[in-house]
């Protein structure tokens, strides 16, 4: 029985292979319906199992980060080693706005930012039944989703005990590397504001959770990343940053999402 959503259909489990659930919710905050790519690991028992939101980049959709990166099979093979905690991923879609919404509430009254922090979380509390209002949460994301994971940790820093970000855009401006459905200027105008990671981190400075973040040394986003690093720095805001070999493409994410996971469980 819905109790908090228009509608919700979750996928059946004599369907369903390698831990993974689907989940599509129908929200005043979307336009159309959300897709939600959920996997539930086998060894976790009890309830109040913590929760990890993974955000995709343009273009992605909820089947990015199982299906591109394997990361739910990751997942599954370090809990299986005793190496973290069990945690349920979610994965939702940034909500299908064009090539992407940047996770941000827009002009037209739909809420990309609350289908996240409110939607997301209420929908797998609600249809996982190992998971619970007092389930920790956690964020990270890659490029676009990364933007957003930063951004989002940081904005509510009640709601995640930690942050994370893998070549992530940290300027609303640098979406026009990627954005090719309609000119970058009609998304600008339609979002209600356009916050940066700094500024974002910068307002909430007195009391952010951990976070980290990292980018390949021949990303495209380096510059920007590094930028973000050195004013952090100057502004004496605690953080983890990490340059690797790699550039902006799956190999890299797929690479690096492990330490993300154990930042994690560090703070769990």
């Amino acid at each position: 029985m819905n109790k908090r959503f228009f509608t919700t259909e979750i996928s059946d489990p004599q369907f369903e292979k390698d831990n993974l659930r689907h989940i599509t919710v129908r929200t005043n905050n979307l336009p159309g319906r959300g897709d939600i790519t959920v996997y539930v690991p086998s060894a976790a028992g009890g309830q109040h199992v913590p929760i990890v939101i993974l955000l995709h980049g343009v273009y992605g959709s909820a089947w990015c980060w199982p299906l591109k990166a394997g990361v739910h099979q990751l997942s599954e093979r370090l809990i299986k080693e005793k190496t973290i905690a069990p945690m349920i991923l979610a994965m939702p879609s940034d909500g299908l706005y064009r090539d992407g919404s940047a996770f941000l509430p827009h002009n037209d009254g739909y809420d990309y930012e609350k289908w996240i922090v409110e939607d997301v979380t209420d929908a797998i509390k609600q249809e996982i039944t190992i998971a619970s209002p007092r389930s920790a949460l956690f964020i990270t994301g890659l490029s676009m989703g990364g933007y957003g994971a930063l951004r989002m940790g940081a904005k509510y820093p009640g709601l995640f005990k930690a942050f994370s970000g893998l070549s992530s855009i940290t300027a609303f401006d640098q979406l026009a590397i990627w954005y090719e459905n309609g000119d970058i200027r009609e998304i600008a105008g339609n979002v209600v504001s356009q916050p940066g990671v700094l500024e974002t981190i910068l307002l909430n400075k007195a009391s952010l959770p951990p976070f980290m973040f990292d980018c390949g040394d021949k990303d495209v986003l380096i510059g920007a990343n590094r930028k973000l690093h050195n004013d952090l720095l100057t502004n004496n805001i605690l953080h983890d940053y990490y340059e690797y070999p790699g550039e902006h493409d799956w190999n890299y994410w797929r690479t690096h999402i492990k330490e993300h996971l154990l930042f994690f469980n560090k703070h769990l």
